[in-house]
C-alpha cells in the first residue's frame, strides 16, 4: 500500500530526530566558533553541512557557536524567510547577523552580501573572541578565511580554514577576473598569509590538496583531506511505489535520472544536455531539482528542442530530501573540466546514501574516478564532452534493473562505512584536539 505525503513526511521526521553522538563521556577542552555565511533554513549545501557538524560536535567539545547570516540563498529576494537572531541549545549557540537582499542573482549582489558579512564577522570576532577558542572559517563567502589572519594579528586567536572551494582560481577559470590582474595577485597573497598562519587547512579532495601544495608547498603539512558527508540513517533507499514524492511527480513508472542541487557554472551541464538530446525519444525521464546560473539555460534549450522528458523542480525542503533523492533510478554528478580540484560536489554523498547508481561527468584526473569506480563500485564516470558514452550508459541501466540495484547497494554500503556524519565528525574532532592550544588575550 502506498504511503500518503503526510505519512511519509512523518516517517522522515521520526528518522531526523535520531542523533548518534560521538563519545561524550568526556568533553574535549575546545571552544569551537564556526563562521559561515549560510545556515538553515538556507538551502545552501555548506550551511546544511555546518549545521550537521555543529550538532554532531556539541557535547564532544566544550561549546560550539555558529556565526552566520539571515537566510538569502535561493530564496525570493522580495520574501525571504526570517530566522531568529539568536538560538540556544545545550552546548550550541547560533548568532545570525543582518543580510543584504540586493541583486542576489548577480555577482555584484553576492559580492556585496559577502563583504558586509565579512565586516560583521570581523566585529563579532573582535568583540567576542576568548581564550582557548578555535575559529573554523569556511569559504562562504570565498574570501572569509582571510578574516582569520586579520583578527589573529589583533587578538591572537587560533583558526582553521575549511575550503569548500578554491579562490581566486574559480573566479579566474570563470573569467570573472583575469589571471594576472591585481585582484588575483592580491588574493593569492592573502591566501598565502592566511594559510601560513592557520592552525590547519581542511580540503575536500586529494586534487584540491594538490592544487594548494602546488601554490604553497610550505603549508603541505597543515592540510587534512576530510570529505563532506551525508546522513545514511535519514537518506536511505525507498521503493518508488512507496515514495510519495515519486507518486506526486509521476516518477514511479519511467526510468528516471536525477540531477539534484546547484546548476552553477562550475558544473558541466553541456555534456548532460547533449546526452538528453540523444535520449529524447527513449523512455527515460530527467529530473532537475535546484537552481543556479545554468538552470534557465538548460530549461530553455530542452524547450527549444521540443524535448518533453524533462522535469524541473525547485530546491526541496530538508524534510523532503529523503524522498526526492530516492524518487529516481540514477543520480548525475558533474564537474566542469577546469574546475577539478577547485570544487567537490556534495551531491555525490547523498546519491550514495540514496542507493542509486552514480553517473559522473568529470576530467580523467578527477578524484571521482577513484571513489565511484575503484572504491565504491557504484557507477561509472565520463569525460567532459562524452555525451555519447553517458547516453549509452544511461540507456544500458534503463534496461538492466538488476545492475541498477547492485550498483546502488554497493554505493550505499561504501557510504555507510566512509561518509556518515558520525565518522566525518570524528575526523574533525580528532583534528581539532590535535592542534596546539594558543594562549590568547
Amino acid at each position: 500500500m502506498s504511503l500518503t505525503s503526510n505519512q511519509s513526511q512523518q516517517q522522515a521526521s521520526d528518522v531526523l530526530m535520531v542523533d548518534l553522538p560521538l563519545d561524550k563521556s568526556k568533553a574535549y577542552p575546545v571552544r569551537l566558533k564556526i563562521i559561515n555565511q549560510f545556515f538553515p533554513p538556507d538551502y545552501a549545501a555548506t550551511g546544511q553541512l555546518i549545521e550537521e557538524l555543529a550538532h554532531q560536535l556539541k557535547g564532544s567539545v566544550s561549546s560550539v557557536e555558529v556565526f552566520t547570516s539571515q537566510p538569502g540563498y535561493a530564496f525570493d529576494a522580495k520574501n525571504p524567510p526570517h530566522a531568529p537572531r539568536r538560538e540556544q541549545y545545550e552546548f550550541l549557540s547560533i548568532h545570525r547577523s543582518h543580510s543584504v537582499q540586493l541583486w542576489q542573482k548577480r555577482v555584484r549582489g553576492k559580492t556585496l552580501a559577502g563583504v558586509l558579512f565579512f565586516l560583521r564577522a570581523t566585529l563579532h570576532l573582535l568583540r567576542s573572541s576568548r581564550r582557548r577558542e578555535l575559529v573554523l572559517l569556511t569559504t562562504a563567502p570565498p574570501f572569509l578565511p582571510f578574516l582569520g589572519y586579520v583578527v589573529s594579528r589583533l587578538c591572537k586567536i587560533s583558526y582553521v580554514c575549511l575550503l569548500y572551494d578554491l579562490y581566486p582560481d574559480i573566479a579566474i577559470e570563470l573569467d570573472v577576473i583575469e589571471n594576472h590582474s591585481w585582484i588575483a595577485k592580491f588574493w593569492d597573497k592573502c591566501n598565502a598569509l592566511t594559510w601560513q598562519h592557520s592552525q590547519a587547512i581542511i580540503v575536500l579532495s586529494d586534487t584540491m590538496r594538490d592544487r594548494i601544495v602546488a601554490k604553497q608547498p610550505a603549508v603541505a603539512h597543515k592540510i587534512s583531506v576530510i570529505p563532506n558527508w551525508t546522513e545514511p540513517k535519514v537518506i536511505k533507499p525507498i521503493d518508488k511505489n512507496q515514495n510519495w514524492f515519486a507518486q506526486e511527480h509521476r516518477l514511479v513508472d519511467p526510468f528516471t535520472v536525477l540531477y539534484s542541487g546547484n546548476m552553477g557554472r562550475c558544473h558541466d551541464m553541456d555534456t548532460l544536455l547533449a546526452a538528453i538530446m540523444q535520449l529524447k525519444d527513449k523512455p527515460i525521464k530527467f529530473v532537475f531539482i535546484g537552481s543556479g546560473d545554468q538552470r534557465d539555460f538548460v530549461q530553455k534549450k530542452v524547450q527549444q528542442a521540443g524535448v518533453n522528458n524533462c522535469l524541473f523542480l525547485p530546491y526541496q525542503s530538508r524534510e523532503n530530501l529523503p524522498f526526492s533523492l530516492t524518487a529516481c533510478d540514477v543520480s548525475i554528478v558533474s564537474i566542469a573540466e577546469e574546475m577539478e580540484g577547485l570544487i567537490a560536489p556534495s551531491k555525490l554523498y547523498s546519491a550514495l546514501a540514496a542507493g542509486t547508481p552514480v553517473a559522473a561527468i568529470c576530467p580523467a584526473h578527477s578524484y571521482l574516478n577513484d571513489v565511484i569506480i575503484a572504491q565504491a563500485g557504484c557507477g561509472d564516470t565520463f569525460r567532459n564532452g562524452d555525451s555519447e558514452g553517458l547516453a549509452a550508459y544511461l540507456e544500458k541501466l534503463s534496461s538492466n534493473p538488476e545492475l541498477v540495484k547492485n550498483l546502488g547497494r554497493s554505493g550505499r554500503e561504501y557510504c555507510v562505512n566512509n561518509y556518515s556524519k558520525e565518522k566525518i565528525a570524528q575526523d574533525y574532532l580528532q583534528l581539532f584536539c590535535s592542534l596546539p592550544s594558543k594562549k590568547g588575550n
